[in-house]
C-alpha cells in the first residue's frame, strides 16, 4: 500500500440555519457533509461520485482549506492541518491544491495568463526568484499542451478546455503532491473531456501527483480513478477499487447509479435491468433516520429505518475472500452478489 499522504477522518461540514433579525437564533442546520472518511495515497487518484448536492464540493472546499470543517480531521503526512494557521498553514496548502469546475469563472479575466499561472510565485516567492517566473510559466504552459507565447493573452482569447488547462497549470505551479480536482470536465465538450482527462493521466505520472477526482459522471471517473468513493446526502456510501465498484456494486444506490449509465451496445442495453429511484433527494436539513437512502431503496425494511449501517465490509464477502477495501454502508449488502 502506497504512502499515505492526505486522509479524512469522520469530517463534517454544517451550515447553520438561524432565525430573527436582531437576536439571531439558530433553528437547524444544513449538513452538507456528516462523516466521510477516506485516505489517499501517493500517485494514487480517489474519485468521488454522486449526484448533485450530495457533498461532493463542501469535501473538496475544505481539503484546501476553503471552508473550515465543523468537526473531524484532515492529515497531511499525518498532520492535523484543520488545527494549523499562519505559516504552518501556508506551508502546507502549498502541496494541496485545486482545480475548478469551471473554467470561465475561475480564472480572472482582468489578468493574462502569464499573471495567472505566476500568481502561487507571489505567495511562496521561494518556489520561483522574479527573474526566473517568466520562464517557469512559460513551460508549464508547454507542459499542459499550450503554445509558450501565449503568455501574454487574456482568459477570453481561449476555448473552454484551453481554459481548463491553464487551470491545470496554475494547480502545478508550485509542484504539489496532492491536486483536488472538482468536476474538471464537466462544463467541457465530450470531445474535450476525453483529451483534458488524459492530460490529468499524463502529468500524473511524470509529477507523482496523488488526485482527489470529484465528478458525477461514472464513465469518467472509472476511466482516471485507482479507488472510487459513492456519496449520498453527504456521507460515503460504499468504497471500493474501479473494477469492484463497476462490477459488484453492493450498495442499492450504486446499483442504481450504474444502471442509469449509457451503454452503446443495443443488445447489452436491452438485457440490463434499469433501476428507477422513486421520490427526490431528502433535504439536508432533514435528513431520514437510520439509513439515509432508506425513503428511495426497494430494499428498505423496519430496521433501516432504526439502526445506521456502518461502512464496512459485508460478512459474506470478507469470508469468501472478497477485498478488505470494499466497503458498503447497506444492511443488505450481501443480497446482490453473493460470493461461491
Amino acid at each position: 500500500m502506497a504512502e499515505t499522504v492526505l486522509e479524512a477522518g469522520n469530517l463534517v461540514k454544517h451550515y447553520p440555519l438561524t432565525r430573527g433579525v436582531v437576536f439571531r437564533k439558530q433553528v437547524g442546520a444544513v449538513k452538507a457533509v456528516d462523516g466521510v472518511d477516506f485516505r489517499l495515497g501517493r500517485g494514487e487518484t480517489l474519485g468521488i461520485v454522486g449526484e448533485s448536492g450530495c457533498g461532493k464540493s463542501t469535501v473538496a472546499k475544505m481539503l484546501v482549506n476553503l471552508e473550515r470543517p465543523t468537526a473531524g480531521s484532515i492529515r497531511y503526512k499525518g498532520e492535523d492541518i484543520t488545527r494549523l494557521s499562519g505559516r504552518a498553514l501556508k506551508a502546507v496548502r502549498r502541496n494541496i491544491q485545486m482545480v475548478f469546475q469551471d473554467p470561465y469563472t475561475s480564472l480572472n479575466p482582468r489578468m493574462t495568463v502569464g499573471d495567472i499561472i505566476g500568481e502561487p510565485y507571489d505567495i511562496h516567492p521561494e518556489v520561483a526568484p522574479k527573474g526566473d517566473r517568466r520562464r517557469k510559466v512559460q513551460e508549464l504552459l508547454d507542459v499542459v499542451g499550450l503554445n509558450p507565447e501565449y503568455i501574454n493573452r487574456y482568459p477570453h482569447q481561449f476555448s473552454g478546455g484551453q481554459r481548463q488547462r491553464i487551470g491545470i497549470a496554475r494547480g502545478l505551479a508550485l509542484r504539489p503532491e496532492v491536486i483536488v480536482a472538482d468536476e474538471p470536465v464537466s462544463a467541457l465538450d465530450v470531445s474535450v473531456q476525453a483529451q483534458v482527462i488524459n492530460l490529468m493521466d499524463r502529468l500524473q505520472s511524470e509529477f507523482d501527483l496523488a488526485y482527489i477526482f470529484i465528478a458525477h459522471d461514472l464513465s469518467i471517473v472509472r476511466h482516471i480513478s485507482d479507488r472510487i468513493g459513492v456519496m449520498y446526502l453527504g456521507r460515503i456510501v460504499e468504497t471500493g477499487t474501479d473494477t469492484e465498484i463497476y462490477d459488484h456494486p453492493t450498495h442499492p444506490y450504486t446499483q442504481a447509479l450504474l444502471s442509469a449509465v449509457p451503454v452503446p451496445d443495443p443488445e447489452a442495453r436491452e438485457r440490463r435491468e434499469r433501476i428507477i429511484l422513486s421520490g427526490d433527494v431528502p433535504s439536508p436539513t432533514n435528513i431520514p433516520s437510520g439509513c439515509r437512502f432508506r425513503t428511495r431503496c426497494w430494499k428498505a425494511q423496519e430496521r433501516c429505518a432504526l439502526e445506521v449501517p456502518a461502512l464496512a465490509v459485508p460478512a459474506w464477502f470478507a469470508a469468501g475472500g472478497g477485498p478488505a477495501a470494499h466497503a458498503s454502508a447497506c444492511h443488505f449488502a450481501a443480497e446482490k452478489h453473493v460470493v461461491p
